[in-house]
């Protein structure tokens, strides 16, 4: 969820469409009367302004307000959308670079803010000088002001740190723009044209660029040509080809192709090539085909005078295309495949010259298998997994680390024997590593001894930084122990690593850390606070967060059964935010957040937000129900088959447990969250409904029923709700029984029971949880009179996540609770 930033009420109320759900009748467009103001008239309670032709005298109309708001909340509106921007206006950290340069080395951020005016974030690059001192001590010095980078869809620094490749995607049909940029000028300017390829693919999870190692070409995946359409005109189909712009001409749609679903609109076919950094040819890769969806691409290393190869991940993709958007249990495996432009390009014909071309497949023996990494000296390829998700359908569990030895003397082999290198953790014990929880990986993560791995990962309620030796196995917590923040790592300078540190109350900062080598001891690390402009913020949030405190709060497993696996009985996680002043006696409304998934986490780390939240006067209940990630994969799979009763039931005995503590008042308590999060509010809403004043849902899922037919991931409705058995009962015509079954699983179920004040926050190009579910469920509410709001965003998906409607949402959810929690 990112927060952005707020222009004036009036401004921004035409983004979306808000529809407060009263007990009267819709009143028809067509009767409204069109206000005096220039502002849209349907966001407008219905006004009269009476003309007298008698006196000729007119009476002054009633004051409008947007559908949705009157004269009590208009001020509550201003003020907390103020807030909402002073929290907006803190940036955000995407990623960051390192280069070698004299006296010590260069580095360089990539940040994004909200652009509120023009609904997409604003990127910038702010560089500094790292120079080290005696005693391990760091300094940056920082370039006076960040450089925009408008319309930047990609940066990629080259190997040696000399080239920059700057990527420009086009919003329409125009080429796409390669940008080789030097020290100090753009060296060379590519545009390829949409019958070439289509947007290079920038999602973190297709995406894939790789420079070679002389640094003349450039591997990446892009969106294959859009197929030609039939054109048709006044004499009918026109048999010969045309352009668009021909008068008398228009073109017809074609057969529809299946997308890769939720955030993929209009990607269909993702397909490598490779690019010539002096010419500016680009050739398509041969041998893949339409079955094959690729990415994650890297240059394989060769021996001098032999083929080059490249590596890539590939998902079938000749049946139909699940959604993929945070959907690790898609079986995939790596591929090497010969370059186009490899040296050693011999005219061939026939069958030994289509077998030269064909992709090998290097992971036959395991089914997933994706962001390969070579080891700095090539002998080894490192590559996470996420068999477990596939083998069991749910959406994202625990990762496993492998090895494969590569040779440089010839072709690679489809039977190279796959070493485990961190296997997958069942159970962890107390405290100790509870299995990879990776979800990206540095292009070059490694040291200089060359096989040690510098990665991030979940670890309970935290992201944590850990190092990984591949040849041993070893795992070790390289940031603080001792710490409840959480660290994500952005970047390695030589053996120091640069990461960003943050909390519930702490915005992000940056960190430096330096190896320290012990003899006969395991190596160490000191961390630096490193000053920078991009930890500043307001002297109002300031003053806030530090009147705020948070804890990380184990949470007893209820009811115990015999037939709970160690895993699932052991104590789940809470992270709890309130104020330092908080006494006894009055406790702060309590907000209970819930994350979706089921099969992800609430990390300890800044949420704009969620801070904006806390700033409000709220405490925060931030649970990682049983079935989140990082506590092991017997943890994760307890969930699948019980959700909607175990997921529940985490959640009501850890409200118990701060009311028990007296840290809440159980009269004053709110409960909010999105998809998965969205299903759990409209269960406790339902289940417990006397439990919670208010209650807001973004994006819910409210009846399996309706979604399993229009979700892009029908099989997560047969995984979560049949367990074990979802994968084989999986069919695209869903049986009445399996729809029973699928009705009884949802919070539709206990509608009748329901009293709770709620807001719906719902996204109309939602393809994961389409919007019908949820304002089914709205409407169900208002039809026996609770009391409803519901706030539709035409042109959002899944994660309303555009800045407008980031804003607009939580504006509401902060007024909303207001009115039923204060």
């Amino acid at each position: 969820m990112t927060s952005i930033l707020s222009p004036s009420i009036g401004v921004r109320t035409h983004s979306f469409v808000s529809v407060l759900l009263h007990s009267h009748p819709f009143q028809p467009f067509f009767k409204q009367h069109k206000p005096h103001s220039c502002r849209p008239f349907w966001l407008y309670k219905r006004s009269f302004s009476v003309f007298s032709k008698m006196t000729n005298m007119v009476a002054s109309s009633p004051k409008e307000f947007p559908l949705g708001l009157d004269a009590s909340f208009e001020e509550e509106y201003a003020a907390q959308s103020s807030l909402l921007q002073d929290f907006t206006s803190i940036p955000t950290i995407d990623k960051a670079w390192t280069f070698t340069s004299d006296g010590g080395s260069q580095g360089m951020f990539s940040m994004s803010q909200p652009n509120l005016l023009a609904n997409k974030k604003r990127r910038y690059i702010l560089t500094c000088h790292i120079s080290k001192g005696s005693a391990n001590a760091v300094s940056f010095q920082w370039a006076a002001f960040p450089i925009e980078m408008s319309n930047v869809s990609m940066m990629v620094p080259s190997p040696s740190g000399s080239k920059l490749l700057v990527v420009r995607n086009p919003e329409n049909d125009s080429p796409t723009k390669f940008e080789i940029w030097g020290s100090s000028l753009v060296e060379k300017e590519f545009c390829v044209p949409a019958s070439v390829h289509g947007s290079v693919y920038a999602d973190g999870w297709f995406e894939g660029i790789s420079w070679n190692s002389d640094e003349t070409l450039i591997a990446y995946v892009a969106e294959e040509p859009a197929p030609s359409k039939p054109t048709f005109t006044t004499f009918g189909y026109k048999k010969e080809k045309s352009t668009d712009k021909e008068c008398g001409s228009w073109k017809g749609q074609g057969e529809w192709e299946e997308e890769w679903g939720e955030a993929y609109a209009g990607k269909r076919q993702p397909a490598l090539f490779v690019i010539d950094v002096n010419s500016g040819e680009v050739r398509p890769v041969e041998g893949i085909g339409k079955s094959l969806s690729v990415g994650q691409v890297v240059w394989a290393p060769s021996g001098e005078g032999l083929p080059q190869y490249l590596v890539f991940v590939g998902w079938p993709s000749d049946t139909r295309k699940l959604g993929i958007k945070y959907c690790y249990n898609r079986p995939c495996a790596l591929y090497a495949v010969r370059t186009p432009f490899s040296k050693k390009e011999v005219d061939q014909s026939g069958t030994n010259a289509a077998n030269d071309v064909a992709p090998i497949k290097l992971t036959q023996s395991i089914s997933s298998a994706f962001f390969p990494r070579f080891s700095p000296d090539g002998k080894s390829l490192i590559f996470l997994s996420a068999r477990s998700s596939v083998d069991s359908w749910a959406h994202s569990a625990t990762d496993s680390l492998h090895r494969i030895d590569w040779s440089f003397s010839g072709k690679p082999t489809p039977d190279a024997t796959i070493v485990d290198v961190v296997p997958i953790v069942m159970c962890p014990e107390d405290g100790c590593f509870p299995g990879l929880y990776c979800f990206s990986v540095l292009s070059r993560p490694w040291l200089s001894d060359g096989y040690t791995m510098i990665l991030s990962s979940i670890w309970g309620s935290t992201q944590v930084i850990i190092s990984v030796n591949v040849l041993s196995g070893n795992v070790s917590r390289i940031s603080p122990g001792d710490s409840s923040f959480s660290w994500n790592l952005l970047a390695l300078d030589g053996d120091n690593i640069i990461a960003v540190c943050s909390s519930p109350v702490d915005v992000p900062a940056i960190k430096y850390g330096s190896l320290v080598r012990k003899e006969s001891a395991e190596a160490s690390w000191s961390w630096f606070d490193v000053s920078s402009p991009i930890s500043r913020c307001s002297e109002k949030i300031t003053s806030l967060l530090s009147s705020r405190q948070f804890s990380i709060m184990k949470i007893p497993v209820r009811d115990i059964s015999e037939n709970l696996t160690k895993g699932a009985s052991k104590p789940y996680e809470a992270i709890f935010v309130s104020s330092k002043r908080q006494s006894r006696n009055v406790c702060d409304p309590l907000i209970v957040v819930l994350h979706g998934g089921p099969h992800s986490t609430s990390l300890s780390s800044f949420s704009k937000s969620l801070a904006f939240l806390s700033s409000l006067g709220y405490s925060l209940l931030i649970v990682n129900y049983r079935g989140s990630l990082g506590f092991g994969e017997e943890a994760v799979q307890s969930l699948p088959g019980k959700i909607g009763s175990q997921d529940v039931n985490d959640v009501l005995a850890a409200i118990d447990h701060v009311i028990e503590k007296g840290l809440a008042d159980p009269s004053k308590i709110a409960v909010l969250g999105g998809s998965h999060g969205g299903f759990l509010t409209t269960h406790l809403i339902g289940q417990a409904p006397d439990k919670f004043a208010a209650a807001v849902a973004r994006n819910p899922v409210c009846n399996l029923a309706l979604m399993v037919g229009t979700s892009d991931i029908p099989d997560w409705c047969y995984a979560e709700t049949f367990g074990d058995k979802g994968k084989s009962s999986f069919t695209e015509a869903t049986s009445a029984e399996h729809l029973d079954a699928f009705y009884r699983k949802s919070p539709i179920l206990h509608i009748s029971k329901v009293r709770t004040p709620t807001l719906f926050l719902l996204g109309a190009k939602d393809l994961r949880v389409p919007m019908f579910t949820g304002l089914q469920y709205a409407r169900a509410l208002k039809e026996k009179g609770v009391e409803v709001k519901v706030v539709m965003f035409p042109e959002d998906n899944h994660a309303l996540d555009r800045p407008q409607s980031d804003f607009e949402s939580f504006l509401n959810i902060g007024v909303w609770l207001k009115k039923f929690c204060k």
